[in-house]
């Protein structure tokens, strides 16, 4: 009988009676995870109660790799080989990441192997090798699914991830990818304005039309949408994928170098001090002003004093960036300030006092934060999987967004027909027929764009196909019909039909900005070879957490009652926790194993006899006739 913690009759938790899936909310600053539990969302925790996990990752040169707030710790200390807001760098390549220069990653400007010969996504170099964007989220997402299996006791059915609502086609399919380099099953990709929407429609039972602002670490996505006896339609969204929390954390650093007259820092050096703007900027949230103190490698002192008024004419034109794609949304949806019932903060970087003030200005009302704007994502997020894990009626409510970009196709001139316009509803499929530009033509290329602009170089290209065997006819007697379709995941495919003879060519979207589906089979394979080494060390760690256990229960139980036992007993238990304690920092965890059944057999005798104790002070003082009774 092990002397482990025993829990009262009826207290146990009951065995789980639905299907486990997860809402997670994969963020630029901060990730987190949450499931639907008795009919409410919650969030879930790690083993020391903390909910948020820091989006921070750190590759080390004898293979492993440090998650959250361990290689947080690290990160001024190894900044090259730590990889922070890895969420900017999903589908981009290094020409879209404006401040590139000032971060101190060494970054391979990877160029992709598709027809389009665009540049693909950027890539890191680091102790461990090259890594993308995809593999360090992946990274993330791992810890993410493993707490969530333990927390809910057994393998997930799947997860719904969310994403800005201005991501676009290429970074959505990059968050796909790390997804499924985690072991995760994508339910769906989910909008995050439309995740905090649902869980704050379905928190206070809202009705009307409200406006969801987001602003996180490194996106900003405004949505309006409307709530309506259990629908949330989306009704028009806009943003910029490129704005948020770090760029206001970039105007402190750049600040910090202007006032100490500094140039020229070395990676460690621009980590730190970009480590104290963060720290900066949080710390104005509820103080006027704040001391900024580094001492730089090179001795040098950084002594500097940021007033709250100083930190808002420097994040002025960052806050004005945020409302013109509100306009945009508003203008786009057929709707004025006045038609919004309430305006809905999402994001860690909508605690600053300036960006409350500027969204209360701009819709003449006071924000609505009864929701913790850090979490509210992924519980929104967590009603939905379970709604898609099939735990609820799905018809108890109705979920309709939109598409956030323009798609269509180049035509002659370098101009792009638009398809399907923003902020169409999705699911949805739409097609419009075009035709041959010269006669006898057997062949067309269809060139898939992105974009609001008018002007193929202006656009982001997704994809490039060929159609095939079109009969030779005069320009302009072939009819070929093109049908775009997007899914739930807001995922593009793409067809083309010549209707006269039936030939028709089709292709699902891989953006060149995302990775090949070799790069995605080669990851899993490394993950597969590696798959013994994982389980090993995950066996590691939890014998060294059951043998920990085990010896503060039997340390506290002899402190308490040692007078049980007579002295070889207690010598014997004395040797089997030496032996134990001598292998707990080791790597062999069947070494771990036997030591923790040696000790177990040990205190066999003395756990009998304290349970003897335990009763005998609980009957005594009364009779027989009590206890029957």
């Amino acid at each position: 009988m092990a002397l482990l913690q025993i829990s009262e009759p009826g207290l146990s938790a009951a065995p789980h009676q639905h299907r486990l899936a997860v809402g997670i909310d994969l963020g630029t600053t901060n990730s987190l995870v949450a499931t639907v539990r008795n009919g409410i969302s919650v969030v879930l925790n790690d083993e020391s109660g903390a909910a948020l996990l820091p989006s921070v990752v750190r590759y080390c040169a004898d293979g492993s790799v440090a998650v959250g707030a361990a290689a947080q710790a690290a990160q001024n200390g190894d900044p090259q080989n730590t990889i922070v807001s890895v969420k900017r760098f999903m589908g981009r390549g290094l020409k879209d990441i404006g401040d590139a220069v000032d971060m101190p990653y060494r970054f391979i400007d990877a160029t992709s192997t598709g027809s389009g010969q665009a540049p693909g996504m950027v890539q890191l170099r680091t102790v461990a090798g090259v890594k993308s964007p995809v593999e360090v989220s992946a990274e993330i997402l791992k810890v993410l699914r493993d707490r969530a299996e333990r927390s809910l006791g057994g393998a997930l059915v799947g997860a719904v991830i969310t994403v800005p609502a201005y991501f676009d086609d290429a970074q959505r399919q990059a968050t796909k990818d790390a997804a499924r380099l985690a072991g995760l099953n994508v339910l769906r990709l989910l909008n995050e304005p439309t995740a905090a929407a649902i869980a704050y429609g379905l928190d206070n039972a809202s009705e009307g039309v409200y406006a969801v602002y987001d602003l996180g670490g490194g996106t900003f996505d405004i949505s309006i949408l409307k709530l309506s006896s259990g629908v949330f339609e989306v009704l028009a969204t806009n943003g910029d994928s490129a704005l948020g929390g770090d760029d206001f954390d970039q105007r402190i650093y750049c600040w910090i170098l202007e006032k100490g007259g500094l140039s020229q820092l070395g990676a460690n050096d621009t980590r730190l001090l970009l480590t104290h703007a963060r720290a900066a900027k949080e710390q104005l949230t509820d103080n006027a002003q704040t001391q900024i103190t580094a001492v730089l490698s090179g001795g040098e002192l950084v002594d500097v004093t940021l007033t709250r008024d100083e930190f808002y004419a420097m994040t002025q034109n960052l806050l004005a960036r945020t409302l013109q794609p509100t306009r945009r949304a508003l203008r786009d949806a057929g709707l004025g300030v006045a038609d919004i019932k309430g305006v809905v903060m999402v994001g860690g970087s909508t605690r600053m006092p300036q960006v409350q003030r500027a969204v209360a200005e701009f819709f003449r009302q006071i924000p609505l934060t009864n929701l913790d704007p850090d979490k509210v994502v992924a519980l929104g997020a967590a009603i939905q999987a379970n709604v898609l894990a099939g735990n609820r009626g799905a018809d108890d409510w109705l979920l309709l967004d939109v598409i956030p970009l323009s798609l269509g196709i180049e035509t002659m001139g370098g101009l792009v027909e638009k398809i399907m316009p923003r902020n169409s509803t999705i699911p949805s499929a739409r097609a419009q027929e075009f035709t041959t530009y010269k006669d006898g033509q057997t062949a067309m290329s269809i060139h898939v764009l992105q974009g609001e602009r008018e002007l193929v170089s202006d656009c982001r290209s997704l994809a490039k196909f060929e159609l095939r065997g079109i009969p030779p006819m005069v320009a302009g007697s072939a009819r070929i019909r093109v049908t775009f379709q997007v899914d739930a995941d807001g995922l593009l495919s793409v067809s083309a039909r010549e209707t006269n003879s039936g030939v028709e060519a089709a292709v699902t979207v891989k953006p060149a900005y995302g990775l090949q589906e070799d790069d995605i089979t080669r990851m899993l394979q490394d993950g597969n070879r590696h798959a013994r080494d994982d389980m090993l060390a995950r066996a590691l760690r939890e014998q060294q957490t059951e043998a920990r256990q085990l010896l503060d229960a039997v340390d506290n139980a002899l402190a308490q009652d040692g007078g049980l036992l007579d002295e070889p007993a207690i010598r014997q238990i004395r040797k089997c926790m030496e032996n134990l304690r001598a292998v707990l920092d080791g790597s062999d965890h069947n070494a771990l194993k036997r030591g923790i059944e040696a000790l177990n057999q040990a205190t066999v005798s003395f756990a009998q006899k304290r349970m003897d104790q335990s009763v005998s002070r609980a009957l005594k003082g009364h009779k027989m006739s009590e206890l029957e009774n």
